[in-house]
């Protein structure tokens, strides 16, 4: 089950936000529909509206889960220092 990550405050914002950006792509869509970027708009503004009623933002999960993941990370180094394997492209 999806627990909320995002305040109410938050969540009303993400709602009013995303239907502003709906309506935009949509009056956009109307006038000239085989354009490709008020589509692509439409969706980010139905995923804003999708965030505000579930309460649950994905990019907000993760970064929580990767402050938590750098925090055990660290925690278990020596002095606070990281231990980073060295990055070989070829």
């Amino acid at each position: 089950m999806i627990r909320p990550n995002i305040g109410l405050i938050n969540a009303l914002i993400r709602i009013a936000a995303g239907f502003t950006i709906l309506a935009w792509a949509t009056a956009r869509l109307t006038r000239k529909p085989k354009e490709g970027m008020p589509l692509f708009v439409a969706i980010i503004g139905s995923l804003k509206i999708a965030e505000g009623i579930t309460r649950f933002c994905p990019v907000t999960y993760a970064v929580e889960e990767g402050m938590e993941n750098m925090d055990d990370h660290r925690q278990g180094g020596e002095g606070g220092e990281f231990d980073i394997d060295p990055l070989n492209p070829s």
